[in-house]
């Protein structure tokens, strides 16, 4: 099809291509979004109950992170070619396939009798729940024309910002209440919630429908070689990003056989997908401007929102004992403006450009990470809250524009495409964003250590008199004076290595908040849209009609 015959690729819409059938599509919004709630909440459900997992399996905390690993690898893998694979085996039907893997592996995953059987069922898990987002952007993008998409974005995206919120909070209440199992069995109601409401309500479209035949009828050619070499790519750049700080990078021979293979795989697969007529990842999509800017601030967001979900709870519970409840908590004030906000920037998407909202959300989601380079030692619950409120009001600014925006310019034909590549984007930005956090703080860790230590040493004089003033503590205390001295001494170290770990934390959201300020320039860059109706000319038609004949199709 023509980009003249798809609207002059400009993200067109026509009933045909609607999956609301005759009911209103802001109940399949809310319909959709079950799953993918489910599906996100998963990817942080489990972080906190890691711990427990490690000990109901007898196996120690290093192992018990493959089941963190083996999702993400997985779900990385499916994602990139779920848009494919929803265009030929239909959309509704490949959603609902992924939609029951998912649920039926969770089921299995509360069941595991070992670290290699909940491994395994969690990367069934992944292969299921990658396929699910990527029909989901599908079917709200052709069920809503432009200048409604705001807010069906906004119903959805309450889901994928609230969700990793919510699930550190979630995960720890359910652990510390019941058992790491129910972790994962709590998604066997919410799957089979969604596939009865999808199987009611959601239509598969005629236009869509048509499509599949026709790319059935002139011979379905596989792209094997381009699956193989985004599945060993992606697969092998999920491992480099969430193994690499554990085994010591590019130290480790494991990890720099991981990176050749990520490097040599995904650079190979530019000319090999752009030679291809039916390829399994449609590269060109990123070489137009405004796609390739929307995929670069998803990248960014996915960084900002994930490495911050993880930082945060682990900084409060590593540092200030907090309780994995309490640090989970935290979040919760952020989750809530986040649900209040998304309506709101639904509306403004219709009435103010794109760019403008992305630019305003990454002022403040860098403001939000500058605020958290002023802690100390002594924060309280309510400084640590204020930072995910003031995140949690600019990140619908940054996912609802530019998840509407990466439809603009996108024939109809190839939105199953686009949304596998921006929620490719979102997941290896949250891997990138993770994996770049904590690199730092353990380099800046041994940094500050070396710094502080240098005024540790016995003959600096404040460090004298600052043991001679603990040993008289201690002594008071009712200990002789050689335990006096041993504890004066363990105390400075202690209070040495807090004030290593807090500056380090500082600058790893010194760093996060220049990411944000990055997405400023690279927004801007976004050409200006048509708003409050559809574009001149986005008016999609079928290539079978007279219409799309006398486009040149």
């Amino acid at each position: 099809m023509s980009d003249v015959a798809a609207g002059n690729g400009a993200g067109g819409w026509s009933p045909e291509r609607s999956a609301a059938g005759g009911h209103n599509p802001y109940l399949i919004a809310f319909v959709v979004s079950i799953a993918t709630f489910m599906e996100v909440l998963d990817t942080t459900i489990a972080n906190v109950a890691l711990r427990h997992i490690a000990g109901g399996l007898a196996v120690g905390i290093d192992e018990s992170t493959y089941v963190i690993t083996s999702y993400l690898v997985a779900n990385a893998i499916v994602l990139s070619i779920s848009g494919w694979l929803a265009t030929v085996i239909g959309r509704k039907r490949f959603y609902m396939i992924c939609v029951a893997v998912f649920a039926a592996s969770s089921l299995l995953c509360g069941l595991a009798w070992s670290l290699e059987s909940l491994v395994l069922f969690r990367i069934v898990q992944g292969l299921g729940g990658g396929g699910m987002a990527t029909s989901e952007q599908a079917i709200l993008a052709d069920s809503f024309p432009p200048h409604k998409r705001g807010k069906a974005f906004a119903i959805y995206g309450v889901a994928v910002v609230v969700a990793p919120v919510v699930g550190p909070t979630l995960g720890g209440w359910i652990t510390d209440t019941y058992s790491w199992h129910w972790v994962f069995l709590i998604n066997l109601p919410m799957g089979i919630l969604s596939l009865v409401l999808v199987g009611t309500l959601v239509s598969e479209p005629s236009g869509a429908e048509e499509e599949r035949r026709r790319l059935l009828r002139d011979g379905l050619r596989v792209d094997f070689i381009g699956f193989a070499l985004v599945a060993i790519g992606l697969g092998s750049l999920e491992f480099v990003l969430d193994e690499g700080q554990r085994n010591d990078w590019f130290g480790s021979t494991m990890i720099i056989c991981f990176a050749l293979s990520a490097g040599v795989c995904l650079i190979a697969l530019i000319p090999w997908e752009l030679s291809r007529k039916n390829p399994i990842v449609d590269i060109r999509l990123l070489g137009r401007r405004q796609f390739g800017a929307c995929f670069l601030v998803m990248l960014a967001t996915g960084a900002v929102l994930i490495a911050t979900t993880q930082m945060l709870p682990q900084l409060l519970q590593a540092e200030l004992n907090y309780t994995a409840l309490l640090a989970g908590l935290v979040l919760s004030p952020g989750g809530v403006i986040t649900m209040m906000m998304m309506p709101v920037v639904g509306r403004l998407v219709s009435v103010v450009q794109p760019k403008y909202l992305l630019v305003f959300g990454a002022c403040v989601v860098a403001g939000a990470m500058w605020y958290l380079t002023g802690l100390t030692g002594d924060i309280t619950y309510g400084y640590a809250a204020l930072s995910r409120v003031i995140l949690g009001v600019g990140l619908p600014f940054l996912f609802l524009p530019v998840t509407t925006a990466s439809y603009d310019g996108v024939p109809p034909d190839k939105t199953n495409q686009a949304s596998a590549l921006i929620n490719v984007a979102r997941n290896i930005g949250g891997s990138m964003g993770v994996a770049l956090s904590q690199t730092m703080l353990a380099q800046r860790e041994q940094f500050h250590q070396s710094r502080l230590a240098e005024h540790a040493a016995p003959s600096d004089i404040n460090y004298q008199q600052t043991i001679e003033t603990l040993t008289r503590y201690f002594q008071s205390h009712g200990s002789n004076a050689g335990e006096a001295a041993g504890q004066a001494v363990a105390w400075v170290g202690r209070t040495l290595q807090h004030q290593v770990a807090l500056l380090a934390y500082i600058d790893v959201f010194w760093t996060l908040a220049l990411l944000a300020v990055f997405m400023i320039p690279v927004a801007l860059s976004l050409r200006s849209t048509d708003l409050g109706t559809a574009p001149r000319g986005h008016r999609w038609q079928s290539s079978s009609g007279p219409e799309g004949q006398a486009a040149g199709v």
